[in-house]
């Protein structure tokens, strides 16, 4: 099995992080989305949709994180114990109640708020102005509060006394604001001794390798200067955060 990926992208942290913590062999193929190779002529014949991660398992390839994970545990079941994705029905009907809600809430607004911080200024040469960065932080919290409320309210972690693949997802995704110096665990206890768990689980020391590059997001910038796409990711800018 081929993964390829880009450690500054949740999504590929996530299945790397969750091939890793359960023991699935793959081999690791880097795609340095700062530098454009994802629009390169042989990335393109793996993936017309150019984005990571993308999964090569033999001749059968596959895009998107979540349906990889779900992938992954349905082809390693002998051995991926049963709380990541779990067979009672309505135990996984919680998992994916979870992840079908989180691309438009966590998702979307931890990374646009990490976009905003860390990738907008080296874009369009200018710093985001007040209303909208305060404007993307204000929904993430709104997301973060659903995500405590709702999904977790008082149980160890989102389904129940063990983890699961939402888990991983939401933390992931909530950790990429965190780079950019953000600290949406302050204030907020159960967040963040839910993450404490969420880690000593998966493992502290793959977690922060998992991590390692986003927290070092501070060097983005300067790999950015030297690449050739960013004119063309102009126009994307405006029309997303104009």
């Amino acid at each position: 099995m081929e993964l390829y990926l880009d450690m500054h992208s949740p999504p590929c942290r996530l299945v790397f992080l969750f091939a890793k913590a359960v023991g699935i062999p793959f081999e690791f193929k880097h795609v340095e989305l700062s530098a454009g190779q994802h629009y390169s002529e042989e990335f393109g014949k793996i993936s017309m949709i150019r984005k990571v991660p993308v999964m090569k398992d033999g001749s059968f390839i596959l895009t998107e994180s979540i349906a990889i994970l779900k992938y992954m545990v349905q082809k390693y079941s002998s051995s991926v114990a049963d709380h990541w994705y779990p067979a009672d029905l309505q135990q996984r009907a919680r998992v994916n109640e979870y992840l079908s809600w989180q691309h438009m809430n966590i998702r979307a607004h931890a990374s646009k708020v990490f976009l905003l911080r860390a990738v907008f200024p080296v874009i369009m040469g200018s710093e985001v102005p007040k209303e909208k960065m305060d404007a993307a932080v204000e929904d993430l919290n709104q997301s973060l509060n659903l995500l405590e409320e709702k999904f977790l309210q008082n149980k160890q972690f989102i389904v129940g006394d063990k983890i699961s693949l939402a888990d991983i997802v939401a933390l992931i995704e909530i950790m990429q604001p965190l780079g950019t110096g953000l600290n949406v665990f302050e204030g907020r206890p159960k967040l963040s001794a839910w993450r404490e768990r969420v880690k000593k689980e998966v493992g502290e020391k793959l977690f922060d390798e998992a991590h390692e590059v986003i927290m070092k997001v501070g060097s983005l910038p300067e790999k950015m200067q030297n690449n050739s796409q960013l004119e063309m990711l102009k126009p994307k800018f405006q029309k997303i955060f104009r």
